[in-house]
């Protein structure tokens, strides 16, 4: 055994042939190889290098769990790693190969490897049983044949049987049939005669075309009988019948029929298997010893074997008995009792969503064991997502993307891949791949809203959070960490620069210093998110901050106006009608809305009955008319209060004085009944007082007169030209008064200026109730006081 495998490794380097053809490579080896034998150098058939053979993951794919061969990937030598038996393998096929996809990523490349291994002659033949035993009866005529059994070698072609050989005797030789059936029968050359040998030893060799050749051998016994001289003829040599496969048990196949023309028990033919039938075929079919029909008996299956080759036999009842025998060739038809078989050879489960159109994810391969139409499969995915199917060789695809990936739409497509053949039914398979897609940062951070409007009470804590802004990545990790920070400033107030800030990890936005609503009502500044991507993606919001006013000031009161405290009077006379305005109470707020509404309260009065106030407005009016036991002098305390929460106010107190009606007439007065009740002697003590205080009023008005009129005599003399007025002419002169020239002239030579003089007139209502205030009216001297005599009187 050692001797022929050492000629079988030297026999390699002839027999081994590199075929690469439309993508395949071929090599050709014999069996029994030992261990680490070279097959090839796949690297240098593939023209691949071996940094480039370990930097794109070569890899040997195969359907077999059982991995015959293996690649060294240190130099690219494709050798044997397991005991390679090719009559295990490929049993009674012609040709054996052992196929192997070689696979390449970086890009996916997939090469088909088809190792053709070769028969040597490792098996001798055998025969079924060591000994035979033959019947024949002396009578049997010369040249009559006789079966022989077949022998069995596990190798093929040249290594198979050849011939037979038989042992050297007087009575027997070998015929043998033509080369492709290698069926021997045994030749009666010489007639038999029992009285002289009754039996026969013989050895029958069969011997295979190997180099060097084996055999074996079998030993064959021959009685030698009387009579019976005529075996069973079967009407066809060879029986070719088709049956379905899958057909059920005890459906009939076929019925053979042997003829034998013997009489009596001699022609009497019953059937059987051969001999050399193997179990196998005995488990499949059934074959009936009395009509010679023959039925399934276990399940066909067309893709395990299509054809079944035996023998049957017909033998009579003679003594010694003969036979006949007939070849059944058993043809299966095939049906569509397979499905498609997916495989999936190279995945790539993880793209990026930015690989380009075209680029290959999978290798698939779709396998149907039926034949003809029930072979031819078709394959298909859906339409609706960016990959499609592209046909490479035979039954083979790529899955390619077809479209845009999007990660943010869809992170993972669950591709169902459909398979069908074009039987009748047509048989299907569906397989799910899974393909995630990976994420690049092509999304920008996206605020939540933009512009943000932020609503800040004024008088807020330096240093508080204000609000917060968020951005939103819809990326995958670090393309997805948003960092804020503040990007500029568009406000008007040069001091906001350094009042606001941000955090850079939650977009808190933090008021450094307190804000006036008064001083600032609103500004505006711009946020900037950044994802942590490379390249970085980057975002800005601009965010409004509308100060809202607090009540923080109280109402200024503008009218009346205050000095250092004081009270205002306000003088009304005691005809005032009700209703009558006396006074308007006027006060401003810096606030706004709400805060700077006012209203206006009569907080403290002497009299609440004799006055009262407008809410809104603040107007002081009279409520009834002035009574004569109403008090002349009234102090009023005004409530000036905002509408803010909680309410701010401010007081003004006004002191309102009545003065009697100085234009009332006298007959009004006295035509009026008197009431007794107002003359009470508190009355008449006033009248007094007044009369009293009149009288000397006026006695001081005469003496001051007397007095200036002596001051004139000595300054002007008695020989100044004086204006002197009659009695006649008084009513007219009545109204010129005297007006000193802008410029007196004395003596000494000084000039001293005259202030110019005024006279006022009285103007007063008829009815002094009904007007609503008092004017003065000044009058101006028309005439210089040089054009004007003063002469006594009584001269």
């Amino acid at each position: 055994m050692a001797a022929e495998l050492r000629h079988g490794l030297s026999f390699l380097h002839l027999v081994c042939i590199l075929h690469l053809v439309c993508g395949q490579i071929r090599y050709s080896i014999p069996e029994e190889l030992e261990l680490g034998a070279v097959v090839g150098n796949i690297a240098e058939d593939l023209g691949l290098s071996i940094r480039e053979m370990t930097a794109r993951n070569f890899r040997l794919v195969s359907d077999d769990p059982i991995q015959l061969l293996k690649v060294n990937t240190h130099n690219g030598i494709l050798g044997v790693n397991e005991r390679i038996d090719r009559d295990t393998l490929c049993s009674e096929s012609w040709t054996c190969f052992v196929s192997y996809d070689a696979s390449l990523e970086n890009p996916l490349e997939v090469h088909r490897v088809n190792v053709e291994i070769l028969d040597i002659n490792d098996n001798a033949p055998r025969f079924t049983e060591d000994k035979y035993h033959l019947y024949i009866s002396e009578l049997t005529s010369i040249g009559t044949l006789f079966a022989l059994e077949r022998a069995y070698d596990a190798d093929m072609g040249t290594n198979a049987v050849a011939s037979y050989r038989i042992s050297s005797n007087k009575h027997f030789g070998l015929k043998q049939q033509k080369a492709d059936d290698k069926i021997t029968e045994l030749l009666l050359e010489k007639p038999l005669d029992r009285e002289k040998q009754s039996t026969l030893h013989l050895i029958l060799t069969a011997i295979d075309g190997g180099i060097p050749p084996r055999s074996g051998t079998a030993e064959i016994v021959i009685t030698v009988l009387d009579a019976n001289d005529n075996a069973p003829v079967f009407d066809h040599h060879i029986y070719r019948v088709n049956v379905v496969e899958n057909a059920n048990s005890g459906t009939m196949v076929s019925t053979v029929h042997a003829a034998d023309l013997d009489e009596g028990a001699n022609g009497e033919v019953k059937y059987s298997f051969s001999n050399h039938v193997s179990q196998n075929i005995r488990e499949l079919f059934t074959l009936d010893s009395k009509t010679g029909q023959i039925c399934v008996k276990g399940p066909l299956d067309y893709e395990g074997k299509n054809i079944y080759e035996f023998e049957v036999q017909a033998f009579d009842k003679g003594v010694p008995p003969l036979v006949g025998r007939a070849t059944i060739i058993i043809e299966l038809t095939d049906i569509n009792d397979n499905a498609p078989e997916i495989r999936l050879t190279s995945v790539s489960n993880n793209v990026r969503e930015d690989d380009a159109i075209g680029t290959v994810v999978a290798i698939i391969s779709v396998m149907d064991r039926d034949s003809g139409e029930n072979g031819q499969v078709h394959c298909q995915i859906p339409t609706d997502i960016p990959f499609k199917l592209q046909k490479s060789l035979n039954n083979r695809f790529k899955l390619i993307i077809d479209g845009a990936l999007d990660r943010e739409s869809t992170p993972l497509y669950n591709i169902s891949i459909a398979a069908w053949d074009a039987g009748l039914p047509s048989l299907s398979t569906n397989k799910t791949l899974l393909i995630s897609v990976s994420d690049i940062n092509d999304n920008m951070p996206k605020f939540t809203q933009s512009p943000y409007s932020v609503f800040l009470m004024e008088n807020n804590t330096p240093g508080g959070s204000i609000y917060t802004v968020t951005a939103l990545d819809r990326d995958l990790g670090k393309n997805s960490e948003v960092s804020y920070s503040l990007l500029e400033s568009l406000a008007v107030d040069d001091s906001l620069p350094g009042a606001i800030t941000v955090n850079s990890e939650t977009g808190c936005i933090y008021a450094l210093r307190s804000f006036d609503y008064e001083k600032l009502k609103n500004f505006q500044f711009q946020v900037q998110a950044s994802d942590a991507g490379s390249p970085s993606l980057s975002n800005t919001a601009t965010v409004n901050v509308i100060i809202l006013d607090q009540n923080d000031n109280t109402p200024v009161i503008v009218s009346p106006s205050k000095w250092n405290s004081s009270k205002v009077t306000q003088i009304a006379t005691q005809s005032a009608y009700p209703g009558l305005l006396v006074h308007k109470v006027v006060a401003t707020d810096a606030d706004s809305g709400q805060n700077a509404r006012l209203s206006y309260k009569l907080l403290e009065a002497t009299d609440r009955t004799l006055f009262s106030v407008g809410f809104p407005s603040g107007e002081i009016r009279i409520s009834r008319k002035f009574k004569d036991q109403d008090k002349l002098q009234h102090r009023l305390v005004i409530l000036v209060k905002d509408n803010g929460q909680p309410s701010l106010s401010s007081t003004a107190t006004i002191l309102l004085a009545f003065l009697p009606n100085a234009t009332e007439s006298f007959s009004e007065l006295t035509n009026k009944p008197i009431d007794p009740v107002y003359f009470s002697e508190l009355n008449l003590m006033l009248i007094i007082g007044l009369g009293s205080t009149s009288c000397i009023f006026l006695l001081i008005i005469v003496l001051l007169v007397i007095l200036k009129c002596r001051q004139d005599s000595n300054v002007y003399g008695y020989g100044s030209r004086i204006c002197c007025y009659t009695g006649e002419n008084s009513a007219a002169d009545f109204h010129r008064r005297a007006v000193p020239k802008p410029v007196l002239s004395y003596a000494a030579g000084q000039t001293l200026p005259v202030r110019e003089s005024y006279n006022y007139t009285v103007a007063l209502s008829p009815d002094s109730s009904r007007s609503d205030f008092l004017f003065l009216k000044t009058h101006h001297p028309t005439l210089p006081l040089d054009d004007f005599n003063v002469c006594d009187s009584r001269k």
